[in-house]
């Protein structure tokens, strides 16, 4: 199976996800959701910068299980997560974003960026 998305939470109380470009099956974006459920074990404030540089665009149905995440969790998500940086270079991309968002609004305050480094600085200006 190739692995979807990548988390890394060295830099914890920033948490950074880096999607591989690999195409979504039900086994990865399902390994996917369970670690964005891992963020919240700790129980303590954090931001999330989702990098999508070099994501694809996902099927409609993974779009939707997303919006689903996000919908079944919010009370956990408004609870930890104090903001999230999506960086999205690509205007496709950035309108999938705005579909999820269509279906269940962002619970926190987000901001879309152009690069990593600009993703970083807004999720830390966050905490």
């Amino acid at each position: 199976m190739s692995t979807y998305a990548t988390f890394d939470r060295t830099q914890f109380p920033v948490i950074t996800i880096h999607f591989t470009g690999a195409k979504e099956t039900a086994a990865n974006f399902q390994t996917y959701l369970e670690e964005l459920e891992h963020n919240y074990e700790r129980q303590e404030p954090f931001t999330l910068i989702f990098d999508l540089t070099k994501a694809g665009i996902p099927k409609m149905k993974y779009q939707l299980q997303q919006a689903e995440w996000m919908k079944s969790n919010e009370t956990l998500i408004q609870t930890y997560c104090r903001g999230v940086a999506y960086v999205i270079p690509n205007l496709l991309l950035r309108g999938v974003l705005k579909f999820i968002f269509s279906v269940q609004a962002n619970p926190v305050p987000f901001q879309v960026c152009s690069t990593l480094p600009e993703g970083k600085d807004w999720a830390r200006q966050q905490m």
